[in-house]
């Protein structure tokens, strides 16, 4: 039985893996029976998948339901239940569509460390792409063919050394969840633009005039020498340059790490 959405206060609103267990893995890997009878189906899943991502990325997660979908198609709601029997479910699906974007026929790089970069900035643009992504918790994941060969895909970055099973997996979450923690600061500061109407640059020129007039930095003297070695170096921010910043230094990590398994 789906559950109904429950915010937790930190921007994750909706849960992949929240509708019905068989109807899902149907639907994700289409292996539901073809009606016998009736008329022929004007829509497919995958149609009505490609109309629910367009509305995410144009307007957000929070845009998508069923009386949305079904407008865009231009059908009733009922009507669009004949193809996905709630959103829990069709989330699923959107989740799956998209994570092929992310499998690539081959590496470019032979080492370790270049394929994990390249993971990195492949999943980076994914999510700038589909910024709801990042709205949705997947600890329960999508078990669809699309995510599977992603994952299958993204492990396939540790051949050229000798890693444990468990560790290559763990090993690759860690570079999956710093991508998805670096990049929502990206996403936040876009959203908050178009939301605002004022960009990174015009906030902090209001803003910085007045933070002088009452900031004593002998009070906060840290705070206040970091942050104008920082406002200097790179002005209202760069979250790019902070992506790669923290990637580089990850890695080095997982270096260390594989270092000690050799020994």
């Amino acid at each position: 039985m789906t559950g109904p959405s429950r915010s937790r206060g930190d921007g994750l609103t909706e849960y992949s893996g929240a509708g019905d267990p068989r109807r899902s893995i149907e639907l994700l890997w289409g292996t539901a029976a073809p009606a016998r009878r009736g008329p022929k189906a004007k829509f497919t899943v995958a149609g009505v998948t490609s109309v629910a991502i367009a509305l995410a990325d144009a307007e957000g997660l929070a845009a998508v339901s069923m009386r949305r979908v079904a407008e865009q198609l231009g059908v009733t709601a009922m009507s669009l239940y004949t193809y996905v029997p709630s959103k829990a479910e069709l989330l699923d699906v959107m989740i799956d569509t998209v994570s092929a974007e992310a499998v690539r026929p081959a590496f470019t790089g032979s080492g370790w460390r270049e394929r994990l970069t390249e993971i990195a900035a492949t999943n980076w643009a994914l999510y700038r792409r589909h910024p709801w992504l990042l709205q949705i918790a997947t600890s329960r994941p999508v078990l669809g063919p699309n995510v599977i060969a992603k994952y299958d895909f993204e492990l396939r970055a540790f051949e050229s050394c000798v890693v444990p099973d468990v560790d290559a997996d763990l090993l690759l979450s860690l570079v999956l969840n710093y991508v998805a923690g670096a990049v929502r600061a990206a996403v936040q500061a876009d959203q908050a633009e178009q939301s605002t109407g004022m960009s990174e640059e015009q906030w902090w020129g209001a803003y910085a005039p007045l933070l002088g007039e009452v900031l004593d930095p002998a009070r906060f003297p840290t705070a206040a020498r970091v942050g104008q070695a920082a406002g200097e170096e790179y002005g209202a921010g760069d979250p790019v340059r902070a992506y790669e910043f923290g990637l580089e230094r990850v890695l080095d990590g997982i270096d260390a790490h594989l270092g000690r398994l050799r020994q």
